[in-house]
């Protein structure tokens, strides 16, 4: 036996489709707005101000960084002009998901071998490093690194 086709079944398909992509909707927006990280500066106009100066000066350094993630641990190679290991006075860094906040940590990097190293724990795939370190002579030196992590 055939049912026929009315208005009100057209009507009640649209809606339940209509329904459903409206959820879905919902429910990415919300997923999107709780893991997002927030902003990077508290201020973009302040932080314009002085961003040609400090990018200036961070290349004056002439450092060349290269990073690689071994068996938990975190390795940062900074070097300078001659491909010498460079001292730093401090250097502070958070490893986290480029897309939520939720697994950040805080890198402890001690020198090691002419390496600053920081045990870390990541899980495979793609994370970053927001990185901020000082020259001897207290030049600001700030980079993100981007770092894919293999199984």
């Amino acid at each position: 036996m055939k049912s026929e086709l009315t208005g009100r079944k057209v009507f009640l398909i649209a809606a339940g489709a209509f329904g459903i992509i409206i959820g879905v909707n919902i429910v990415m927006a919300v997923q999107a707005v709780r893991t997002f990280p927030g902003l990077e500066v508290a201020n973009s106009y302040v932080a314009s101000q002085t961003f040609d100066a400090e990018r200036t000066a961070q290349e004056a350094l002439g450092w060349t960084l290269d990073q690689h993630y071994d068996k938990g641990e975190l390795v940062l190679s900074f070097r300078d002009r001659d491909g010498l290991p460079v001292k730093l006075r401090s250097i502070e860094g958070t490893i986290g998901r480029p897309t939520e906040a939720r697994e950040d940590i805080a890198a402890a990097f001690e020198w090691r071998d002419g390496d600053y190293v920081a045990p870390a724990a990541l899980l495979p795939g793609r994370w970053m490093v927001l990185l901020t370190a000082h020259a001897l002579d207290g030049t600001r030196y700030h980079q993100r690194l981007d770092l894919f992590v293999t199984g």
